[in-house]
């Protein structure tokens, strides 16, 4: 593993301020929900986009706002709602209420489950609409927390990565960024070091940045006070 697995404290966070510019659509013949953030005219990177994978809140005001400052610098951004309609509720604390393992196996209501053979569809039917409904010709992925590989993917980052295991990122065939919290028991230092150790080994072409005094859950669920 270049990760450890998720804990109570991946469904922590704060909401974030702000007003949503984008729609909401659906993809796959109106089954999977999905978010459409689109660049203004004059920026919009031609044949270019963003396939947002969020953490496991999915889309909420967090991941809306984050997809829309993707979209203000040009690129048509999509963010997919990979877990079926039952995504996680952010909170304020950790505790136990919710079992993460349990949700990924089953869901919330034990037969629509989040592993990776139940997302990768999803993932796989929206790399398709892009490609072909929207023209799309260089395909950027963001993966927050829970985002999986695919084929079809021509430049990847990674933030506050989970789940991701050694065989998955070695098989990354194009360019990748990674942002790493200082304090995270999921992507500690010593999963850093095997991370960058296999990228190297495989010669990909790849950036690390590790941000100081910040924990897991930094990339959407900050306090933006601090």
């Amino acid at each position: 593993m270049t990760s450890y697995p998720p804990a109570q404290y991946c469904t922590v966070g704060f909401r974030h301020e702000g007003a949503s510019q984008g729609k909401a659509i659906h993809i796959t013949s109106g089954k999977h929900e999905a978010y459409l953030a689109t660049p203004p005219p004059d920026k919009a990177e031609k044949s270019s986009a963003i396939l947002f994978l969020p953490d496991i809140m999915g889309i909420w005001q967090n991941s809306r706002l984050l997809a829309d400052e993707f979209a203000s610098n040009g690129y048509l951004t999509l963010l997919l709602d990979t877990f079926n309609g039952d995504p996680l509720p952010v909170k304020a604390v950790a505790n136990d209420e919710v079992d993460i393992f349990k949700w990924l196996t089953g869901g919330s209501t034990g037969d629509n489950p989040h592993n990776e053979p139940a997302v990768d569809p999803i993932v796989l039917n929206a790399i398709k609409a892009l490609r072909e409904e929207y023209g799309v010709k260089k395909l950027g992925a963001v993966g927050i927390l829970f985002g999986h590989w695919n084929d079809g993917i021509d430049a990847g980052h990674l933030a506050d990565p989970s789940i991701m295991d050694a065989g998955e990122l070695a098989a990354i065939n194009g360019p990748v960024s990674i942002a790493a919290a200082e304090t995270d028991h999921i992507f500690p230092a010593e999963k850093r070091h095997e991370t960058e150790d296999i990228l190297i080994k495989n010669g990909k072409q790849y950036q690390l940045t590790l941000y100081s005094k910040v924990a897991h859950g930094f990339a959407t669920r900050c306090d933006l006070s601090k």
